[in-house]
């Protein structure tokens, strides 16, 4: 089992099937992490509740933390917790984090994993940018984040939503320097 330590964050913006699939993902490659937790903005849920049109975001095999958990592990730095990734993020919550806002647990985890120079991916799912949100993610990565869009590649010939989606997920758990088996642009 890996030292690692993980944690998920689910914003309420569009794009709940991001969310599920790296969910779904994490699960099949858990002995790559030691902890991982969960948390999931105000309105997450009820987004993921209308566009899959179920509640499976309570299947999966991670501990889940209330979004005013300030108690949980990761909102300290001394829980050594390397790795957040925040899929998908809405713009509110990437502004938050680039403004230094710590309002709730996603923005003080991404707080102390930026501050313990630790991983933060930001997956944005929102089309298109105005100059406040690429501002934003430009301070994100100037301290350190990586901002990677939920746009998917097509190289890969994806036959399904779930191929498709499969793409932005491979290449965030390629981020997050996971070893995944996943098709790769030449091969």
């Amino acid at each position: 089992m890996g030292e690692r330590k993980l944690v998920i964050a689910i914003t309420g913006a569009s794009g709940s099937v991001y969310a599920k699939l790296l969910l779904k993902k994490l699960a099949l490659i858990k002995d790559q992490f030691n902890e991982a937790g969960v948390v999931f903005s105000k309105n997450a849920k009820e987004i993921w509740e209308y566009e899959l049109e179920d509640k499976s975001y309570s299947d999966f095999p991670f501990k889940v933390y209330e979004k005013n958990d300030f108690y949980a592990p990761f909102a300290s730095g001394s829980a050594g917790y390397d790795t957040m990734i925040i899929c998908p993020c809405s713009m509110g919550t990437l502004g938050r984090i680039a403004s230094g806002i710590s309002d709730d647990l996603i923005t003080r985890a991404a707080d102390v994993i930026l501050k313990e120079k630790g991983k933060l991916i930001l997956v944005p799912r929102e089309i298109p940018y105005n100059l406040i949100h690429i501002k934003n993610m430009e301070t994100i990565t100037l301290a350190g984040g990586i901002i990677c869009p939920a746009t998917p590649s097509f190289y890969t010939k994806p036959q399904s939503i779930e191929d498709l989606v499969s793409t932005v997920i491979n290449r965030i758990l390629d981020l997050a320097d996971f070893k995944i088996d996943s098709k790769r642009w030449g091969s």
